[in-house]
């Protein structure tokens, strides 16, 4: 292509890697890079706050399955977009970020707006590069996107100091020589052998499958291993719609907020499989406790995972899509069996329950109504109370259709997370599952929505407090709610018009269809204000440190009065509450 400009190189090199969007915030040092952009085909979105640019990337990565992309200023505008970076990071999200340096001579001179952000950001990356000649932006962004998006994906970051951008090269887009860094996709037939027969051998098995699944697509061979051996299909949160949950072998979510069939199933299980997830504290509980019975298959594409938590008895190294068709050859198929009446019989005992009657909108409600109205629905979420509900009521079946914050649980995530789902999948009805608080955290992208029509629907489920740790304290901490009361909340419905966006509100059970049927049809960004009780309760609940066979119901009575713990299986509530002291 001949002689160019850096940032024109950057461009270039985006384009081939087939980007299409850009979110950022401009700076000093970025403005020859804007300058060409100015120029580009590629649309730039421009957000309000960094940390929204790197959480719309994120946003539009998980929906697209493509890699985001987000472009921030040196210094503080580097900084902003860390623990958007950071919340990629821990859920294997391909990213490349973006950011501006001080030119070359002025690096470590503590110079205006300068920041160490390659070394900041070194915990929380795949890996990072400080581009200091321009002849290496080629290379440099070549790497980068190919290591995002291979192996367990994950954010890259490339600095980009300003005389970089400035300075002239020959462009050639290279081809790819990493020598270093070789992710192993390909699955040991040994091990797979090994894991076909432990799943033939077991009677009472159980699929535990994580984002490891949704991010090597392999759904569809998760489907068929399960439907083969008749194996009942428990989730991560960051696995939620690998396995559509109306299927009859579905149990729904695990872990602290999981349902109890699927808690119940893996205490009894006399063999899990493992796939693409982390076996992290939320799913384990008290990991001594930690399904004792069972055998355990560990499939992961980082061996850096396989044993970290818990023992492992087989190991399969490699890709998830690769290792579930695999073992879908390898096994015989099996019957209907009493394992699978068991665990019909928990399911239709102890479904996920919620107060019903009283004058007050139940959160899960709202969640089961929208469901009913647009089932094919990709539902965000913020974090806290809203999550575990939309997480819970919803019936998700489509493994890109359920976007949320699960390694770093970063509160703000939600809003400008939906944005960037809506500009990659803009035929896709989009919603964001909002707490009052949270919604707070990044509502100036109202602006970014409105600016550039962005129909995403905000559902904020305001209680007028921060709910999941105010949950905490009323069990925990003898109800003392010590900062979680949040005074002076906004006329939501003024706020969003105030941006140009509609505003609804429902505060009356009878009045929750008709507003949110209004926010579906409308063809703008809307937010709609739903008012539910600050006593309202995520349930089930397994507290922190816990065995999963220690699961609190903390359903409240149909008169609005306040929930009552109640531990099943066993445990006393004076020997659950101990275990946060």
């Amino acid at each position: 292509m001949g002689k160019m400009s850096g940032a024109r190189a950057i461009l270039e090199c985006l384009k081939l890697e087939g980007v299409e969007i850009i979110f950022g915030l401009p700076g000093g040092v970025l403005l020859p890079l804007y300058d060409a952009i100015y120029d580009s085909d590629i649309r730039h979105i421009l957000v309000r706050h960094e940390q929204a640019a790197a959480h719309a990337a994120d946003g539009y990565a998980r929906a697209t399955g493509r890699v985001g992309v987000c472009l921030a200023t040196s210094g503080p505008g580097a900084t902003n977009l860390v623990t958007g970076i950071a919340t990629a990071y821990m859920d294997s999200v391909p990213l490349v970020a973006m950011t501006g340096q001080v030119p070359t001579s002025l690096i470590g001179k503590d110079a205006f707006q300068e920041a160490d952000i390659t070394g900041i950001t070194m915990p929380v990356t795949k890996h990072s590069y400080l581009v200091r000649d321009a002849k290496d932006i080629p290379r440099v962004f070549r790497e980068a996107f190919y290591i995002a998006r291979t192996g367990r994906p994950g954010p890259v970051l490339i600095d980009l100091p300003k005389d970089v951008t400035v300075n002239e090269l020959d462009f050639k887009y290279p081809e790819i020589s990493l020598p270093g860094y070789n992710p192993n996709l390909k699955v040991h037939g040994l091990q797979i052998k090994r894991a076909a027969q432990a799943l033939m051998e077991a009677e009472r098995p159980v699929i535990y499958v994580g984002g490891g699944v949704k991010y090597s697509d392999g759904h569809r061979e998760l489907l068929e291993l399960a439907e083969k051996i008749k194996a009942p299909v428990t989730t991560t949160l960051m696995g939620i719609g690998c396995f559509p949950e109306d299927h009859p072998l579905s149990l729904g979510m695990l872990g602290m907020h999981g349902t109890k069939y699927a808690n119940y199933a893996i205490q009894e299980a006399d063999l899990i499989l493992g796939v693409g997830a982390r076996f992290d504290d939320r799913v384990t509980g008290k990991i001594a406790s930690f399904a004792p019975q069972a055998r355990i298959v560990h499939v992961d594409v980082d061996p850096a995972e396989i044993g970290k938590n818990v023992r492992v008895d087989i190991p399969v190294v490699g890709d998830a899509k690769s290792a579930l068709a695999e073992l879908a050859k390898a096994v015989e198929p099996k019957a209907w069996s009493p394992w699978n009446d068991k665990v019909a019989g928990w399911k239709s005992d102890h479904p996920l329950d919620y107060a019903k009657g009283g004058d007050t909108i139940r959160p899960q409600v709202v969640l089961e109504t929208i469901c009913r109205l647009c089932p094919d629905a990709v539902i965000v979420t913020e974090v806290g109370q809203n999550q575990m509900w939309a997480a819970q009521f919803f019936t998700h079946k489509d493994p890109k259709h359920f976007i949320s914050s699960g390694g770093l649980g970063t509160m703000g995530y939600g809003f400008p997370a939906a944005i960037g789902a809506k500009l990659g999948c803009p035929e896709k009805e989009v919603f964001d599952i909002a707490g009052d608080g949270s919604f707070q955290m990044n509502i100036q992208e109202l602006a970014t929505a409105v600016i550039n029509e962005v129909a995403v629907k905000v559902i904020v489920l305001n209680n007028g407090v921060l709910g999941m740790v105010r949950q905490w304290q009323d069990l925990f901490y003898e109800k003392r709610f010590s900062g979680t009361t949040l005074t002076r909340i906004p006329d939501f419905v003024k706020v969003a018009e105030a941006y140009g966006a509609l505003g609804l509100r429902a505060t009356k059970p009878s009045e929750l269809e008709g507003v949110l049927a209004e926010a579906i049809a409308s063809d703008g960004p809307t937010v709609v204000d739903i008012i539910i009780s600050p006593d309202e309760k995520v349930s089930p609940m397994v507290p922190a440190g816990a065995s999963l066979s220690e699961i609190m119901e903390l359903v409240g009575s149909s008169s609005d009065e306040e929930a009552s713990p109640m531990v099943s299986l066993g445990a006393s509530k004076s020997e659950i509450f101990e275990l946060e002291g």
